[in-house]
């Protein structure tokens, strides 16, 4: 009997938490509620959700106005995060501080290795935030199949238009999710996690149509994204295509040929390029002194990983560093 009377009693209390987070949510005030498993703010009449596994240190949040809430969170120094502009108008963002648009209707990822500013956005935009420790896209590749395309070893910075007649789908996918953080009980997480593996699916199909070759074979499709995201894994000790054909168990004429069909950067440009992106981000955003970035990514001779950056950037790394700075 007191089990049932304990069982009843906390299911009131759930629900309790509910109405008044819903309640908190249509007043737009300030204040915070711990609702058990989860973390709401409701701020001006933005929503910010985050939900937190302490044992495991594991982290998924949400926010429709990531700009007013991102330092909020407790922590998004190692998350992914989903950049969704739902507006009618386009969104200004910075990334690595060079200028992306974002359209209506247009989903951007962003991953903890970028550095990314929301200084100019004017409007709403959402973001769904997670880390490691809640989904890790490495471990569950097989499951997905975004390293590479979605995440981590992309060329570019991955934007996925979503189409008019998946629009109703994915709209429901996100009042599913919003509604998902309203409910804390002991299976939101494993709930949360199911809905954010089916985003990153549906993500990553578009991705595919949208930005890969549409004569490209699945097995085809597989090396390409293999290949980025292990260039992005070795890129400071590896600088050869032939060591990622061996990893891949290719030979490196395959890759040759597979890449000048997807695009027109080869294998080997893509390892240069990856490197000097990160060179220029340990530039710009670190205080790093130049023999020390050389070092970092694998550069015995600093006056060797200058001569790299200069035929890079056309700029020598003091230079990129003051020129930044002006800009700035």
């Amino acid at each position: 009997m007191w089990e049932t009377l304990t069982l009843l009693f906390n299911e009131f209390a759930i629900r309790g938490l509910e109405v008044l987070c819903k309640y908190e949510q249509e007043k737009g005030t300030n204040k915070q509620i711990n609702c058990g498993f989860h973390q709401k703010t409701t701020t001006f009449g933005s929503m910010k959700y985050e939900f937190n596994d302490r044992k495991l240190g594991a982290t998924i949040g949400f926010t429709d106005d990531v700009k007013q809430n991102i330092e909020r969170f407790s922590d998004t120094s190692k998350t992914i995060k989903f950049l969704w502009n739902r507006n009618n108008e386009p969104a200004e963002i910075l990334v690595d501080d060079m200028t992306v648009w974002l359209e209506p209707g247009q989903l951007m990822t962003i991953t903890y290795l970028h550095q990314i500013s929301f200084s100019k956005l004017n409007q709403p935009l959402a973001a769904i935030l997670f880390n490691r420790e809640f989904y890790c896209i490495s471990d569950h590749d097989s499951e997905v199949s975004c390293n590479g395309i979605l995440f981590f070893g992309t060329q570019d910075i991955p934007i996925i238009t979503i189409p008019n007649e998946q629009q109703r789908k994915f709209n429901l996918w996100y009042d599913v999710f919003v509604e998902e953080f309203s409910t804390p009980d002991n299976i939101q997480g494993d709930m949360l996690q199911m809905l954010l593996k089916r985003l990153i699916i549906m993500s990553t199909r578009l991705a595919k149509d949208q930005h890969m070759v549409q004569s490209l074979n699945n097995e085809q499709i597989d090396i390409i994204r293999k290949f980025n995201f292990l260039v992005d894994l070795n890129y400071k000790t590896k600088r050869k295509v032939s060591d990622y054909a061996e990893m891949l168990f290719k030979s490196p004429k395959t890759l040759s040929n597979l890449f000048s069909i997807y695009n027109q950067k080869s294998p080997q440009q893509i390892i240069l390029d990856r490197i000097a992106l990160e060179a220029k981000r340990l530039v710009q955003f670190t205080d790093k002194q130049n023999q020390e970035i050389a070092y970092d990514l694998g550069f015995n001779d600093p006056t060797h990983f200058s001569r790299f950056f200069k035929k890079m950037t056309q700029m020598t790394p003091s230079e990129y560093r003051e020129n930044e700075v002006v800009s700035s």
